[in-house]
């Protein structure tokens, strides 16, 4: 994923960048020149294409791409799109509505043409004028999408589409390759001609970047990052024309537990630099950063003041690191409350927050506001205190070689305790103390440090961090009927998600779903209802949840009682035990541990035939599944115990990672068999 680069003597970045030139007439000439590539045509399809009802190359595939062309070109403002798209089954027929989103004011869609043509040849043309429609909006940044459904699909249907992106001709642009998508491709073609004078420098030409804070910087390179298929690889013309084929390119991989999509799809990223390498480009990137923050979290004579009120003489460095903490979490983080609109914000008399003093004042921020507050007010109090930036984990994997800063989203505060440093996350609403967010943890970024700014990461996270209890008491009749109450103890991230979730809804809501989850591994024919939370908004203490449960466990026979040997196990699907082979690493955010322990009063007349197996499975270094029964005179006690202290793993240990969770499924089928010399009547089977 190394980037590509054309050093230029002068020139310019970023999307939608004006031309400052005198010679505008040559863009014109080169529009004249180009304009027989927009001319595109339909392409007539073959038989096989028609008589197509499966693709051998994509097995099982709901819809394959026959065909995608894609062309940006900078010198006319006339990018081109033209696809040809294949209707297998049901599910393809999805790809019938077609959206376009697009930036208001800077691009048009237009000359969309569309037909749907039917296995014995038929042609329907597209006929309805296509919709323009909000997708999002944020100040005066607004992106809007142009829908399209296309007419008279039917399995064995072929799409067929094409339409223009025009822009301004003194903008250019930064385009942006999907390589690989949801569904096979047998053809691509990719194309970009670069703005003039990226091909051939004159000094008539002047391109300017004015940056998100308004700073004006000088551009001398064209780069690119790639992620490709085996064999593919960007070509360049003379003329500095970049263009890419590929074929038979697999869909994006959907696999359980697999990293973002960001982070593994075949792609190309344009974008434009003053700087010539990764080292270059991070080492200024990050003075600039850490100048900027800490000019926002400058501990002032305000903040100076807020900290005398929080901490108090005496107090140890951890004392005063734990007080500001939880002083900041304390805000209203706007990242998880309402975000106010501008007439709200006005009339509240709140701003954009400037200062690190502006978010204490008003008592409100986003996550970033807060956790740079942070940072001004520990700085203030006498600690030593060094911000980090990292991207987040559950949207893409830090790549350096893309010299692009907006991959790092989360601002962290590294604090010294005792010698030591201590990564905290006072952005991350309800995150306990010296506790990351999954997130953020095994991620990397750019950080201060007393020898300046530079690159780092922060440390993953043990496992036993991160428990689940669940410890139940279960009265059984004859029948298989059950009653009895569930205690779950939760640390760790599973606390925090539903800590979180209780912020954005009521609690009723929050029953609801908890249930919902409950629902989707107690065994068939029980329910398991919340009765109550305790402790759902103290991040400083375990959180833990009454449940009520009843209904019908076991299968009576006229002798037997069958019932599951593991109360949580007997709906609960194991990953990975129908994927045979694995394209993608896993990533599975986070280890942790489990602890069932059900207790199972029998009813008079009952003795035991047969419990669950004592076990105790490793894959070592990674996992543990570990199954204790007792029995006593009219009990039996089940504990089962599986930890995963791995969060990732690589693609060529799947196989010993699946054979482990085989293990764990296959074990988790056992049963507990009662027998009695008194005829029962049978409550579920025979």
């Amino acid at each position: 994923m190394n980037p590509v680069r054309i050093h230029l003597p002068a020139a310019s970045k970023r999307c939608a960048v004006r031309l400052r030139n005198s010679a505008q007439w040559l863009v014109i000439l080169l529009a004249i020149a180009s304009s027989s590539q927009l001319r595109a045509q339909f392409k007539q399809p073959t038989e096989e294409e028609l008589k197509m009802t499966a693709d051998p190359k994509a097995p099982g595939a709901a819809a394959v791409f026959l065909s995608v062309d894609e062309v940006t070109d900078d010198s006319t403002g006339i990018d081109s799109t033209y696809e040809r798209i294949k209707i297998l089954g049901e599910k393809g027929k999805e790809l019938a509505t077609v959206e376009i989103p697009h930036l208001r004011g800077d691009t048009r869609i237009t000359d969309i043409k569309g037909r749907t043509i039917h296995a014995d040849g038929t042609v329907v043309p597209l006929i309805v004028k296509p919709e323009d429609l909000l997708a999002f909006k944020a100040g005066s940044t607004q992106v809007d999408r142009m829908v399209f459904t296309f007419p008279s699909v039917e399995l064995g249907s072929i799409l067929e589409f094409r339409y223009l992106t025009r822009h301004d001709t003194s903008m250019y642009s930064s385009p942006h390759w999907d390589i690989q998508r949801a569904y096979f491709i047998h053809q691509a073609h990719f194309g970009f001609t670069p703005f003039p004078s990226f091909m051939h420098f004159s000094g008539g030409y002047r391109l300017f970047e004015v940056d998100a804070k308004g700073k004006t910087k000088s551009v001398d390179s064209l780069m690119w990052w790639k992620t490709l298929p085996p064999g593919a690889d960007i070509k360049s013309d003379a003329m500095g024309r970049m263009s890419l084929d590929a074929t038979d390119i697999p869909p994006i991989a959907d696999e359980e537990w697999m990293p973002p999509v960001r982070s593994v799809q075949y792609k190309v990223q344009f974008y434009y630099l003053p700087a010539t390498n990764f080292n270059d480009f991070w080492t200024s990137e990050a003075k600039d950063w850490s100048k900027d923050l800490d000019h926002f979290a400058e501990p002032t004579k305000r903040i100076k003041e807020a900290v005398a009120g929080i901490v108090a003489i005496g107090d140890s460095d951890l004392d005063k690191a734990k007080k500001i903490y939880n002083a900041v979490q304390a805000l209203d983080n706007t990242d998880f409350s309402r975000k106010k609109e501008q007439s709200e914000l006005k009339q509240l008399k709140i701003k954009e927050a400037r200062r690190a003093e502006d978010t204490w004042s008003q008592k409100s921020g986003s996550s970033e506001d807060i956790a740079q507050l942070y940072i001004a007010m520990t700085r203030a109090a006498g600690l030593t205190v060094y911000a980090m930036k990292v991207a987040d984990r559950d949207k893409g994997a830090f790549d350096p070689t893309y010299m692009n800063f907006d991959q790092l989203e989360t601002t962290l505060a590294i604090v010294v305790l005792n010698g030591k440093e201590a990564i905290l996350d006072p952005g991350e609403k309800l995150c306990p103390f010296q506790t990351l967010s999954w997130k953020h943890s095994n991620a990397y970024g750019i950080r201060e440090s007393a020898a300046g700014p530079n690159l780092g990461h922060t440390p993953s996270q043990e496992f036993t961090a991160n428990s689940r209890v669940r410890t139940g008491e279960m009265d059984l009749d004859a029948r298989g009927a059950i009653t009895g109450v569930v205690r779950l103890v939760i640390t760790g991230q599973e606390a925090l998600r539903w800590r979180q979730l209780a912020l954005e809804n009521d609690l009723g809501e929050v029953k609801k779903q908890f249930d919902q989850e409950l629902g989707s591994t107690v065994p068939e024919g029980v329910e398991a209802h919340v009765d109550h939370f305790l402790d759902l908004d103290d991040p400083d203490s375990s959180l833990m949840a009454i449940v009520n449960v009843q209904g019908s466990l076991g299968t009576a026979t006229s002798k037997r009682l069958l019932l599951p040997g593991f109360f949580f196990q007997t709906r609960a699907n194991q990953p990975f035990i129908n994927q045979e082979k694995r394209q993608q690493p896993v990533d599975m955010h986070y280890g942790e541990q489990v602890t069932d322990q059900i207790v199972y009063h029998l009813p008079a007349g009952f003795s035991i035939e047969g419990v669950p197996q004592n076990r105790n499975d490793l894959w070592p270094a990674h996992a543990a599944y570990v199954v204790t029964t007792t029995s006593q005179p009219g009990k039996i006690t089940v504990v089962r115990k599986f930890a995963r202290a791995f969060t990732q793993a690589k693609a060529e240990e799947y196989a010993d990672l699946r054979m482990f969770y085989q293990k764990v499924a296959s074990a988790d089928q056992q049963q507990i068999v009662l027998t009695t010399s008194t005829s029962v009547m049978a409550g579920k089977g025979n």
